[in-house]
């Protein structure tokens, strides 16, 4: 793999290290007329309102005019294509971002700095509980500042932000936006709107989305069809909040109705009747054997019976409260809380019938105070308390009904002298998991701390470094399953003796931040003790037998994005990225995403923007026990978009079209890759008025 590497690897570096000697004297002479500066983005994922190129670990910043036209019905496939994220993709339903091969509870997903509570973390087949077409802005934060929320985020926190909760004034008596688009692959349409009005210091927002997604088409030659039976998606949403804006803060509450249905591809009913002996599968076909005799099994996922595809119909009401008060009490200048209670089930559904029936009841609350400077000293304390009432009744209620509470308080600090900046991060947390039905009660702590350092080194570039030794304790699922499940085609059985895992992680990331080339180039080194994964032990056809084990691992990584702009109107860019994760002593992890290089040729004149990508994904041969390797390809996007105004109001209109080529591929990263393939040619078009 290494040596496949090589280009990739080549390519960037000698972009990213052909410094010109200018440099170093402090001075460059731009090669466009025009010398760009990427524009500071302040994080607010990270508390003390610092920009990209000042954070230590790298950060991935998506606005509302980069998302315009990346938004999709999924958290994972918005994210999919910046470099380090890809996604677990199952179907047109469902898909959680995967950050440098980490997924699950590794992944913390929080809105507006809360943590979203829905059962996307217990199985890939469960929906993420928020919409991206309502989205702002979409944060992804790795290294230090990520501890403040939760030592167990070790592959990073996607911060999704919103406009439910007003935190200012607006400055016209209404603002808003409205948003048509439609697209062919699931022959799609899909609209959004918000409202924002106020006056005296009250603000009133409503924001709301109906789409209406079929069965999408998959690439050309693909043996199961056209489209992908089940890959369906229906969902509804809507918000009101209203919001107290004073001279010295906010304070706000909101109220979230969601309503999604959507279906489960690859849905087998025939192992129903299978158990596990040992470390054994047996099944009503007393005829069957574990596997092929290379030890690995057929292809996973494919069409069900003659039950048809079920389907998932989903409800989660939720209420926010969001504040922030600067200037407090004498030796702070911030107060900020954050809290939210979630009301979420969902049904599966097999022809008229529940079969089962998923409910998460939880609330989440953090408080933040930020203090005045000590000695140059900046920094945040807060404490933060989540208790999580979780259920499954039915016919795949594969983990018993526990009761989860999570107490944790944490610090981060910042020092700047010259030219450097240092940050460290601390946070400690206790656990305890109450669960019905025999099973022996756990209770666990960790203690995660983390330092890190920039340094500008000269004009224009900063070196960042940071590292980190953070304690992930072990979710409900992890040490409890037990039982089938179908969606995934496995039967699952957990650990009640499982430890937490210890993360021992560095990152080293240099930027260009200005000038007419600028760059981020990253390499991560993440050692794990004790790191808990899903080990098939045995599989009859599709089915796997998966148990919940701990074993010591290492994750090793490169991710860069380069970009030229060749003079006022174009611009080139270069993305890659690369995870190798393997057991110690031998073995690979599954589901790890295969290396990935683009590049990305862009274009902006007078009101039109328009781009080209081209971006191949290889082959994924290093495959854990049992699975299958998945074979690479290359896709090809085109887009293009127009900007103007009438009469006040701003309008986009926008086209794009995805894997021109109608290529076939898989996702090495899905349970379901084979019955659910990724989607074939797709134009979305849409326009939005924003006024």
């Amino acid at each position: 793999m290494l040596g496949r590497l090589n280009p990739l690897v080549l390519a960037l570096m000698s972009v990213s290290w052909g410094l010109p000697a200018a440099a170093w004297a402090q001075a460059e002479t731009p090669a466009v007329p025009a010398p760009q500066t990427l524009k500071a983005v302040t994080v607010s994922a990270t508390p003390l309102s610092r920009s990209e190129q000042d954070l230590a670990a790298p950060v991935t910043v998506l606005d509302e005019d980069d998302l315009l036209t990346r938004r999709a019905a999924t958290l994972g496939e918005t994210l999919e294509q910046e470099p380090g994220i890809t996604s677990s993709h199952f179907g047109a339903g469902a898909s959680r971002p995967i950050i440098r091969g980490m997924d699950g509870a590794r992944v913390k997903i929080v809105s507006d700095g809360a943590e979203v509570q829905d059962a996307s973390t217990i199985s890939p087949d469960h929906a993420v509980g928020l919409e991206p077409m309502l989205s702002q802005r979409v944060e992804v934060l790795r290294g230090p500042a990520a501890l403040l929320y939760g030592g167990g985020a070790v592959g990073g926190v996607v911060n999704v932000l919103d406009n439910k909760i007003p935190t200012e004034m607006p400055e016209n008596a209404v603002e808003g936006s409205v948003e048509l688009r439609g697209a062919t692959g699931p022959r799609e349409t899909s609209g959004a709107f918000e409202l924002t009005t106020g006056g005296k210091g009250l603000v009133f927002h409503a924001e709301g989305l109906k789409r209406n997604a079929n069965d999408y088409k998959v690439g050309r030659g693909w043996a199961g069809g056209n489209r992908v039976d089940g890959s369906y998606n229906h969902t509804e949403t809507g918000s009101v909040g209203l919001s107290w804006v004073g001279d010295r803060g906010y304070i706000g509450l909101a109220y979230t109705s969601q309503r999604n249905r959507y279906g489960l591809p690859g849905h087998d009913h025939a192992y129903e009747g299978c158990h596990a002996h040992g470390t054994h599968l047996h099944c009503p076909d007393d005829g069957h054997d574990h596997g092929d005799e290379d030890g690995h099994d057929h292809d996973h996922g494919e069409e069900g019976d003659s039950h048809g595809v079920p389907f998932v119909k989903l409800r989660s009401q939720r209420w926010d409260v969001r504040g922030e008060l600067r200037d407090p009490f004498a030796g702070f200048t911030r107060l900020r809380v954050r809290a939210g209670f979630t009301d979420y089930q969902h049904d599966e559904i097999e022809g008229d019938t529940i079969a089962t029936t998923f409910k998460n009841k939880a609330h989440d609350g953090r408080v933040e105070l930020e203090h005045a400077p000590i000695g140059g000293l900046r920094g945040v304390i807060g404490a933060q308390t989540t208790r999580r009432d979780f259920s499954a009744l039915g016919e795949e209620a594969y983990v018993q009904p526990t009761v989860t509470r999570n107490n944790g308080l944490f610090a981060l600090e910042e020092y700047t002298v010259g030219d450097w900046r240092f940050e460290g991060g601390l946070r400690h947390e206790w656990q305890r998991i109450d669960v019905q039905g025999g099973a022996p009660d756990t209770r666990h702590r960790g203690t995660s701390v983390s330092a890190g350092a920039v340094w500008k080194f000269a004009p224009q570039y900063s070196l960042g470094v940071s590292a980190s030794r953070s304690h992930r304790l072990p979710t409900a699922e992890e040490l409890y399953a037990n039982g089938l499940h179908l969606a995934t085609s496995t039967y699952e059985i957990g650990n009640a003796n499982l430890k937490k895992e210890t993360s021992n992680n560095i990152d080293l990331t240099l930027r260009k931040f200005a000038g007419p080339t600028t760059f981020s180039v990253s390499v991560f080194h993440n050692k794990m003790d004790n790191f808990i994964y899903g080990r098939t032990l045995d599989v009859y056809q599709n089915l796997q037998l998966l148990e919940y084990t701990q074993h010591d691992a290492t994750f090793t990584g490169l991710e860069a994005k380069v970009r030229h702009q060749i003079d006022r109107i174009f611009a080139v860019s270069l993305t890659g990225d690369y995870v190798r994760a393997k057991l110690d002593g031998g073995g690979n992890l599954p589901r790890i995403p295969a290396y990935r290089v683009g590049t990305r040729l862009d274009a902006r004149w007078q009101a039109w923007s328009g781009d080209v990508e081209l971006s191949y994904v290889g082959r994924q041969d290093k495959v854990a026990e049992f699975e299958t390797e998945t074979a690479g390809y290359t896709m090809l996007n085109l887009g293009a978009a127009y900007e103007g105004r009438m009469s006040g109001t701003r309008y986009q209109i926008y086209v794009r079209a995805n894997n021109l080529t109608n290529k076939l591929a898989y996702r090495h990263t899905s349970f379901i890759k084979n019955a659910a393939p990724l989607m074939g040619r797709n134009i979305v078009m849409g326009v939005r008025l924003t006024f």
